[in-house]
């Protein structure tokens, strides 16, 4: 057998194996994709491939407790969470069939010549997606909804621990009434994606995944001409300046600490509190921290043994560097690790620019905006952040100076269906979800017309 496979994290039970695809299997996912993208893809509309992602969100949502009850199986995130991400799939793929006219719409171009000139929006072909595991359904939705719509064609590789949810992505697309070809799932080893993205057939690549994997990728991609987008780690910031609202910020840096177990690339991982406001908020984040619960389904299990034992390793580098812990011990049982608080992280220690993907939240106490600005600016990732401040305007100021793709005012959460996604630096470049999402693989063809 291959390296797919269903292990529960839980309980350490091998589910159900696949075998890797073969070489024979690669080539159909190649022929059929490019057969679909030549045939289907050129003879339909935008409104009639919108309207079989309307129906495919329709299928998340019929379809939400039993996709929930796969990634939970799958990668051990708490149930409730497992089936809200299906929900929220089946609402991306809404928005996008709902905009889709709209966002696609001719452009016209102001130009000095006064020629009647527009840019016409139009899929290149075929796109290869490599998804992560922490959002089996979600990476895949803002991924391969918009480039269906578009006009592209999808060869699926995902996550080598979520098969099952790949196998029922790619039913909840035929059933929706994709034709064979415009959405292929393969179980492709690593040898088998250079294949692919070397392919000539191959127009384009999307990872979302770790900075080592985006690396590989991206120097594929590049050695052969492809257009790729990267949606890699991030070590976020949440930064809490002065408010009268300490329970609030509180309750946003738990949420936004503890969704999936710690398990988000944008999840926020440096908790940087101003002074003032220092001594109480973290008391109280502590105590928050130290009351999640494993029965009320706060968190779950890390997704595998060696997500454990990395983060592991990671807390224990911590500590043999001179980080302190302040709630939790470093000792997971099984894959289920205690959520954690570390402090006293210096710039000389590794962790400093590490990711840490699961539930430890770096504490660090800072005494003015422009140091919080620098501690946050240290990190080599670039995603997300978070400010909490009841100056907005102050927050503003702030967020414009950090080196991110995002900035949330007031609050942890606050993703949208159709809000644009994306980072800078190591945290990868492109953006999905949202106008800006679709337009990333498709043909920005000029028109110009003669007087």
């Amino acid at each position: 057998m291959g390296k797919y496979a269903v292990i529960n994290p839980a309980t350490g039970e091998t589910v159900k194996e696949y075998p890797d695809a073969t070489a024979a299997e690669i080539e159909s996912a190649l022929e059929s994709t490019q057969r679909t993208y030549q045939e289907w893809s050129r003879t339909t509309t935008v409104a009639e491939r919108a309207a079989l992602a309307h129906r495919a969100a329709e299928l998340f949502e019929e379809r939400k407790d039993e996709l929930g009850a796969i990634i939970h199986r799958e990668m051990g995130k708490p149930l409730d969470q497992s089936i809200g991400e299906a929900e929220f799939s089946g609402a991306i793929t809404e928005a996008f069939a709902k905009n889709a006219e709209k966002w696609l719409a001719d452009e016209e171009l102001e130009v000095e010549d006064g020629l009647k000139s527009f840019f016409r929006f139009q899929g290149i072909g075929v796109i290869l997606g490599i998804m992560p595991w922490n959002y089996p359904y979600y990476q895949v939705a803002r991924f391969a909804v918009p480039n269906l719509i578009l006009g592209n064609t999808v060869i699926l590789k995902h996550a080598e621990q979520c098969p099952e949810s790949a196998l029922a992505l790619e039913q909840i697309f035929l059933d929706a009434g994709f034709p064979k070809g415009a959405y292929v799932n393969v179980f492709a080893t690593h040898d088998q994606i250079s294949t692919i993205i070397a392919d000539d057939r191959t127009q384009g690549v999307s990872l979302t995944g770790s900075e080592r994997a985006g690396s590989i990728v991206a120097e594929q991609a590049g050695k052969h001409l492809k257009k790729c987008v990267l949606e890699l780690g991030g070590s976020d910031v949440f930064i809490v300046l002065d408010t009268a609202d300490v329970d609030h910020a509180v309750e946003h840096a738990v949420g936004g600490r503890m969704e999936n177990t710690g398990q988000a690339c944008n999840g926020s991982k440096r908790i940087v509190v101003l002074d003032t406001v220092y001594d109480e908020f973290s008391k109280k984040f502590e105590e928050a921290i130290a009351g999640q619960s494993l029965e009320a389904g706060n968190y779950g299990p890390l997704s595998s043994e060696k997500a454990t034992e990395t983060l592991k390793a990671q807390v224990q580098g911590a500590i043999d560097q001179g980080a302190e812990v302040l709630v939790g011990n470093n000792a997971p049982e099984g894959n289920f690790y205690t959520p954690t608080v570390i402090g006293g992280v210096t710039p000389e220690m590794d962790v400093y620019r590490q990711e840490l993907f699961g539930p430890v939240a770096q504490l660090y106490k800072v005494s003015s905006d422009e140091e919080a600005i620098r501690l946050a600016n240290s990190s080599p990732y670039g995603l997300g952040s978070v400010v909490i401040a009841d100056d907005l305007e102050r927050a503003e100021r702030v967020g414009n100076q950090l080196d991110v793709g995002m900035v949330f005012i007031g609050g942890a959460g606050l993703e949208g269906a159709d809000v644009p996604f994306g980072g800078v630096k190591k945290s990868g470049y492109g953006r999905e979800l949202g106008k800006g999402g679709m337009l990333e693989f498709a043909n920005k063809k000029l028109f110009r017309f003669a007087e």
